[in-house]
């Protein structure tokens, strides 16, 4: 019997629904996207008194949101040592600071809301490089935060090391949004069709503005920014299963290709088979062959996958979206860590929007450098995506499309589009059906 492709939080949460935009209406601060920073967003921005309005393509929580694995964590993988060399440690500290802010905020938020919160410790682990987990560990405390080493003995297998940190969390995401949305100014089925200096027209109306957020996942302004060579998206796997040993923490590998671990209820859900979309990977195969090896009485009862935006420096871009655009803020690059990256969005985008000062929006910066090795290897992508002489093209930029034989889509190796065979568009940049 075949597993249907939909995440757990889809299958156990109804949906709320919102009316589609209709007529003329302005509004102080417009936000373009329903996916969990542009939620928070409005939560925030409503909270604090501002006029504002979202306005969703399709359905909110209808893309990468409604499939991550929720772990709500300030451990971003082994990033810390790394970052310390990269920007100083004065940075790594404001970055940890900024996460460990958004891991209070849902603690908080998450006392009257019923999302099946949960303290849980988190774990970083390494297959092969102890002594890349114990820079780690030092990285961290260095800046503040208590980390210790981990033998990791919970995992079905035996690592290198794995940095520990206590009093993390975990949440079902869709019934905290589901709930946090419900009284917010939310327009769904409400696509954008042009953006302009203070004007948005949509399929359904024009909607004039004083501010605009665009929090669409990948950026949808192409001529502003050089987002097409800032980021590339990065696809991974997760199968849900029953009667396999849990685990009590989450757990992920250092490594973009290795595995994850987190329980929900009497489920383990287990991540990986990852790789840059549009190119081969590991995917749900992989998973399930690891799962047969170590879990040999489990079963299968649902599989799902996701992408993330990755920057050129491991940190997401939040802010003003172009030095050429004032009055338009982005938030992108969450870097598979979006669950606490788009409370910091909302935390840094309400100050911005307002004309406040924000401590860690610095960190943030979508303006700063992009002289970063990750350039090169984007630009090489593009080109050969555009010089590529087999069809279809994604309409995006143009480039040659890879069939995706594991999803049955159409993937861009350049940008990150995603198509069903029919041509109908999944995930953007793209806006467009493929023709």
């Amino acid at each position: 019997m075949s597993v249907p492709i939909r995440s757990i939080w889809e299958k156990d949460t109804p949906r709320v629904h919102f009316e589609a935009f209709k007529g003329n209406e302005r509004t102080d601060v417009l936000i373009v996207g329903g996916g969990i920073a542009g939620l928070l967003c409005a939560y925030k921005l409503t909270r604090a008194g501002v006029n504002c309005m979202l306005v969703e393509a399709m359905e909110i929580c209808g893309g990468i949101t409604g499939s991550t694995t929720a772990k709500i964590t300030l451990q971003h993988g082994l990033i810390y040592d790394q970052m310390i060399r990269r920007f100083g440690k004065d940075k790594a500290r404001l970055y940890a600071e900024a996460q460990e802010k958004a891991c209070r905020e849902y603690a908080r938020l998450c006392e009257h809301i019923d999302c099946d919160y949960e303290i849980r410790d988190s774990y970083v682990y390494s297959m092969n490089d102890r002594k890349k987990v114990e820079n780690e560990v030092c990285a961290l405390n260095r800046i503040g935060v208590k980390a210790d080493f981990s033998d990791a003995r919970e995992l079905p297998f035996s690592v290198a090391g794995a940095v520990h940190v206590k009093d993390q969390a975990q949440f079902h995401p869709l019934k905290f949004l589901y709930t946090i949305a419900k009284d917010l100014p939310i327009y769904e089925h409400t696509k954008v069709t042009e953006l302009m200096p203070h004007k948005a027209k949509t399929n359904h109306g024009e909607i004039p503005y004083k501010k605009l957020i665009i929090a669409t996942h990948f950026p949808m302004l192409n001529k502003h920014g050089l987002y097409p060579l800032k980021l590339y998206q990065h696809r991974s796997y997760v199968i849900a299963l029953k009667n396999a040993q849990n685990v009590s923490g989450m757990y992920v590998d250092e490594s973009d290709r290795g595995r994850s671990f987190r329980s929900y209820g009497d489920l383990l859900l287990l991540g990986g088979g990852g790789h840059r979309t549009g190119k081969q990977g590991g995917c749900w195969q992989e998973l399930e062959e690891f799962a047969h090896k170590y879990y040999k009485n489990a079963e299968i009862i649902g599989k799902w996958a996701t992408q993330d935006c990755m920057t050129l420096d491991d940190v997401p871009y939040i802010g003003q979206y172009a030095k050429s655009t004032p009055d338009v803020y982005v938030a992108t690059g969450f870097h598979k860590w979006g669950m606490t990256n788009a409370m910091v969005a909302a935390d840094i985008l309400c100050d911005l929007v307002r004309g406040k000062s924000n401590p860690y929006a610095a960190v943030f910066d979508p303006l700063r450098s992009v002289l970063r090795p990750q350039l090169a290897v984007n630009a090489f992508e593009s080109t050969v995506g555009l010089i590529t002489p087999t069809a279809p093209r994604c309409p995006h930029l143009g480039c040659a499309l890879k069939y995706n034989r594991a999803e049955h889509t159409w993937d861009c190796p350049c940008h990150g589009s995603r198509f069903t065979e029919q041509g109908e568009v999944i995930d953007n940049p793209a806006t467009d059906d493929k023709k």
